[in-house]
Protein backbone atom coordinates (compact mmCIF):
# COMPACT_ATOMS: atom_id res chain seq x y z
CA UNK A 1 0.00 0.00 0.00
CA UNK A 2 1.36 3.61 -0.79
CA UNK A 3 0.74 6.31 1.43
CA UNK A 4 -2.31 7.82 1.01
CA UNK A 5 -2.68 11.06 -1.04
CA UNK A 6 1.11 11.14 -1.32
CA UNK A 7 1.27 14.07 -4.06
CA UNK A 8 -0.12 16.13 -1.40
CA UNK A 9 1.92 15.34 1.38
CA UNK A 10 3.16 18.72 3.52
CA UNK A 11 6.92 18.92 5.00
CA UNK A 12 6.74 21.70 6.31
CA UNK A 13 9.49 24.03 6.63
CA UNK A 14 10.10 24.23 10.91
CA UNK A 15 10.17 20.47 10.82
CA UNK A 16 12.98 20.29 8.69
CA UNK A 17 15.08 23.63 9.57
CA UNK A 18 14.13 23.37 13.76
CA UNK A 19 14.60 19.87 13.74
CA UNK A 20 15.51 17.30 11.45
CA UNK A 21 18.66 19.68 10.58
CA UNK A 22 18.70 21.44 13.62
CA UNK A 23 22.23 20.41 14.94
CA UNK A 24 21.24 22.20 18.60
CA UNK A 25 18.29 20.58 19.05
CA UNK A 26 18.06 18.15 21.81
CA UNK A 27 16.43 15.48 19.96
CA UNK A 28 16.93 16.36 16.26
CA UNK A 29 21.11 16.62 16.58
CA UNK A 30 21.74 12.69 15.55
CA UNK A 31 19.37 13.31 12.71
CA UNK A 32 20.86 16.98 11.73
CA UNK A 33 24.40 15.19 11.51
CA UNK A 34 22.99 11.93 9.78
CA UNK A 35 21.27 14.03 7.16
CA UNK A 36 23.64 16.32 6.72
CA UNK A 37 26.65 13.68 6.10
CA UNK A 38 24.44 12.78 3.06
CA UNK A 39 24.48 16.73 1.58
CA UNK A 40 21.49 18.41 3.09
CA UNK A 41 21.85 21.57 4.65
CA UNK A 42 19.73 23.98 7.04
CA UNK A 43 20.40 26.93 3.80
CA UNK A 44 18.98 24.76 1.36
CA UNK A 45 16.48 23.03 3.51
CA UNK A 46 13.49 22.70 0.33
CA UNK A 47 15.70 19.74 -1.06
CA UNK A 48 15.65 17.56 1.95
CA UNK A 49 12.14 18.51 1.91
CA UNK A 50 11.47 17.39 -1.59
CA UNK A 51 13.62 14.38 -0.83
CA UNK A 52 11.33 13.19 1.61
CA UNK A 53 8.15 14.33 -0.17
CA UNK A 54 9.39 11.93 -2.89
CA UNK A 55 10.28 9.16 -0.19
CA UNK A 56 6.74 9.02 0.42
CA UNK A 57 5.45 8.49 -2.64
CA UNK A 58 7.55 6.70 -4.28
CA UNK A 59 7.84 3.78 -1.14
CA UNK A 60 5.34 1.16 -0.01
CA UNK A 61 3.80 2.00 3.68
CA UNK A 62 5.72 -0.46 5.61
CA UNK A 63 3.05 -0.29 9.14
CA UNK A 64 -0.24 1.98 9.71
CA UNK A 65 -1.26 2.16 12.96
CA UNK A 66 -4.14 4.41 14.66
CA UNK A 67 -3.32 7.15 17.11
CA UNK A 68 -5.61 9.47 18.90
CA UNK A 69 -4.95 12.19 16.13
CA UNK A 70 -5.32 9.96 13.42
CA UNK A 71 -3.57 7.06 11.40
CA UNK A 72 -0.15 6.82 11.17
CA UNK A 73 1.94 5.33 8.60
CA UNK A 74 5.86 4.34 8.13
CA UNK A 75 7.57 4.08 5.37
CA UNK A 76 10.64 2.68 4.30
CA UNK A 77 13.15 3.03 1.64
CA UNK A 78 16.34 5.19 0.22
CA UNK A 79 16.28 8.59 -0.16
CA UNK A 80 17.73 10.67 -2.60
CA UNK A 81 20.37 12.46 -1.35
CA UNK A 82 22.39 15.71 -3.08
CA UNK A 83 25.84 13.63 -2.73
CA UNK A 84 24.33 10.85 -5.22
CA UNK A 85 23.93 8.16 -2.61
CA UNK A 86 20.41 6.76 -1.49
CA UNK A 87 20.69 6.35 2.43
CA UNK A 88 17.38 4.10 3.85
CA UNK A 89 15.22 6.04 6.04
CA UNK A 90 12.28 5.79 7.64
CA UNK A 91 9.73 8.45 7.28
CA UNK A 92 6.46 8.64 9.57
CA UNK A 93 3.41 10.52 8.25
CA UNK A 94 0.14 11.28 10.00
CA UNK A 95 -3.37 11.94 8.15
CA UNK A 96 -5.11 14.24 11.12
CA UNK A 97 -8.72 13.62 12.12
CA UNK A 98 -10.90 15.48 9.32
CA UNK A 99 -7.63 15.52 7.58
CA UNK A 100 -7.10 14.24 3.70
CA UNK A 101 -3.17 15.10 3.54
CA UNK A 102 -0.61 13.47 4.79
CA UNK A 103 1.93 15.71 6.87
CA UNK A 104 5.23 14.62 8.01
CA UNK A 105 5.90 13.87 11.93
CA UNK A 106 9.68 12.58 11.57
CA UNK A 107 12.49 11.11 9.13
CA UNK A 108 15.43 8.65 10.35
CA UNK A 109 18.30 6.38 9.46
CA UNK A 110 16.99 3.02 9.23
CA UNK A 111 19.30 0.38 11.08
CA UNK A 112 20.88 -1.86 8.61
Amino acid sequence: MKLPNADLAVVEQEKVCGYLLNAEHRYGASKAKFFAEFGFTLESWEVLAEALREHGRRHEVSKEKETGFGPRYKVDGELGAPDGRCPRVRTVWQIDHGETVPRLITAYPLEE
